[in-house]
């Protein structure tokens, strides 16, 4: 993916994550953004939909709850770049997945049509290894 994405960022956020627990493709996930703390729980993928419920938290609990998660953390940067009427979320890895760069955008439904940027490439939705929490145990730098 190109960095042409960085010139039409409305926003960025840097982002530390990791996981309390990640099994059969449910996960606990707590997150730094920013100043901010988060816990989200996810289940399973179904095509590539998947159900997601998330909180705020105060930062000290998420510092703490990062402190019990095992297999590392994930740091990454988020670029928001708007483009015809959809928000991309485009993630920028840092330590051992320092090269990959993945694209994301929500939608209504599955079948929601978008156009997708000149600076997006391969479609991976389908593809379990491009998953945050995959990525901890597998990193890119393996690939």
């Amino acid at each position: 993916m190109r960095g042409e994405y960085k010139a039409y960022a409305e926003s960025s956020s840097r982002i530390a994550q990791a996981y309390l627990c990640s099994s059969g493709g449910n996960t606990v996930r707590i997150r730094l953004l920013d100043d901010k703390g988060y816990l989200t729980i996810k289940g399973p993928s179904v095509g590539i939909s998947r159900f997601e419920w998330e909180m705020e938290i105060p930062q000290a609990d998420a510092r703490a709850l990062l402190g019990l998660c095992k297999g590392g953390v994930i740091d990454k940067t988020r670029y928001r770049v708007p483009f015809k009427g959809h928000l991309f979320e485009v993630d920028e890895f840092y330590g051992d997945n320092e090269g990959l760069t993945v694209a994301e955008v929500e939608l209504a439904s599955e079948t929601e049509p978008f156009e997708k940027p000149d600076w997006v490439g391969e479609e991976v939705s389908d593809d379990p290894r491009y998953r945050n929490s995959h990525l901890l145990s597998h990193p890119y730098k393996n690939w």
